[in-house]
């Protein structure tokens, strides 16, 4: 993988999407999501190119539209009424900036994580959760190995069906729901015997007969705990400014926001410092490797 970011420790790794994700999720400032939606679309693309953006094209921008659009619709609070719809409720500015912050919560939180799945592999999970909560570190590893898997097993499961006129994409409703069915139940099938599989191989090899051991790869160097530092104090200092209401952001009964002040800056700076840390990370060690590679 070309990601720079993903080559340190895992607990790094660990400890900033933590951190991304729980400001998205939890600080409802225009400002805070339109930092963070740029450097996680940038990111996004970085780690999985045009696949990304179509991605947040096709699935997340529309998804995100449709929350702008549906709030309004039914949530009705706020003063500043622009007019009434058809079935006489209000339509009030409030309500519309609230469905905006709301699909730009949910955008950024997905990818968000798809940058987590893409960086937070399998064995990372393992080796951080797996003395500490061994079973439940083991099903979280699986599941998302799960998604990924029956992606490949479907699309071999179609081509096969397909190659004997069994497609969904072609024919009538009818027949496109019952290919579609057959499909499913080959799915089903085929994961049912699969998890039946995988618990006679654990069990073949004395899976929970003793204590659990893991083959660790990973070393804690110099540069991850610089790195795991400027994550803490980064985070540190933008939820001591948010406690002391420097980033308030507020949508009823009037759109209110914390004033821009000297302090209000450096809080937003910070923020995008820790948000752009995985691409400023990438950018530096590019910028190094085509020095390096002039020199040859």
């Amino acid at each position: 993988m070309k990601d720079s970011f993903s080559r340190f420790h895992p607990l790094v790794s660990f400890g900033y999407f933590t951190a991304v994700l729980l400001f998205s999720m939890f600080v409802m400032n225009p400002v805070f999501l339109l930092i963070a939606i740029v450097n996680a679309v940038w990111y996004s693309a970085y780690l999985n190119g045009a696949k990304s953006l179509r991605f947040a094209l096709l699935y997340v921008l529309p998804l995100a539209v449709m929350l702008i659009v549906i709030n309004p619709l039914f949530n009705h609070e706020g003063v500043t009424i622009l007019t009434y719809l058809p079935n006489g409720n209000p339509l009030t500015l409030e309500s519309i900036v609230y469905g905006v912050m709301a699909g730009l919560l949910m955008a950024v939180v997905v990818m968000w994580f798809s940058c987590f799945n893409k960086v937070m592999t399998a064995d990372k999970f393992m080796y951080l959760f797996s003395k500490a909560i061994p079973h439940l570190s083991l099903m979280l590893s699986m599941s998302l190995r799960f998604v990924p898997r029956f992606k490949e097993q479907f699309a071999e499961v179609r081509k096969a069906q397909q190659c004997i006129g069994r497609d969904i994409s072609s024919g009538s409703i009818i027949r496109r729901i019952k290919n579609a069915v057959r499909i499913f139940g080959i799915m089903i099938s085929r994961a049912l015997e699969g998890s039946v599989e995988t618990a006679d191989s654990m069990r073949s090899r004395g899976y929970g007969t003793t204590k659990r051991t893991c083959f660790t790869k990973y070393t804690f160097e110099k540069r991850d705990g610089v790195i795991l530092t400027l994550t803490a104090a980064f985070s540190g200092y933008v939820i001591f400014s948010c406690v002391m209401g420097y980033a308030d952001f507020r949508c009823f009964p009037t759109v209110s926001i914390s004033p821009v002040t000297a302090w209000s800056l450096t809080v937003y700076v910070c923020y995008f410092a820790l948000c752009s840390m995985p691409m400023i990370i990438n950018l530096r060690e590019d910028r190094k490797w085509k020095y390096l590679r002039s020199k040859i």
